[in-house]
């Protein structure tokens, strides 16, 4: 596992994590934001984005807070989320994580967002709030 400090810089926003029928189309309100994940399965329709947008009667976990790993990452680093997921899993912070092309998100909820920060700073990462 390659270790090496990270830099995470927080993406603005209180986000949702949605879940939606697998048949259903990718609603017009998941389109929009600075940031937005999108994920098909045959068992369910996953849409993160901006807690805002969200309509009543959508099946969601509000709260979450959105930083982003400034990349890009090669593919062929190894240990990054395990490098960021240990320090917050001991600290008790639970994640959410969106991977891209580029790099890597990790959702947070926001009552957890400054123990999170200091949990990833003391195992030697830097977080932009």
């Amino acid at each position: 596992m390659e270790r090496r400090p990270l830099r995470l810089e927080i993406v603005p926003g209180t986000y949702a994590v949605c879940r939606l029928h697998a048949a259903e189309p990718v609603p017009e309100w998941a389109g929009s934001g600075p940031f937005v994940s999108v994920t098909r399965t045959e068992a369910e329709l996953s849409v993160v984005c901006p807690e805002g947008a969200v309509p009543a009667g959508v099946r969601k976990e509000p709260g979450w807070r959105c930083l982003r790993v400034v990349g890009p990452l090669g593919f062929g680093m190894t240990g990054v989320l395990a490098s960021l997921a240990g320090p917050l899993a001991s600290s008790g912070v639970s994640i959410f994580v969106v991977s891209t092309y580029d790099t890597d998100y990790l959702m947070v909820q926001d009552r957890d967002l400054e123990r999170g920060k200091d949990a990833l700073e003391r195992a030697g990462h830097a977080v932009a709030l």
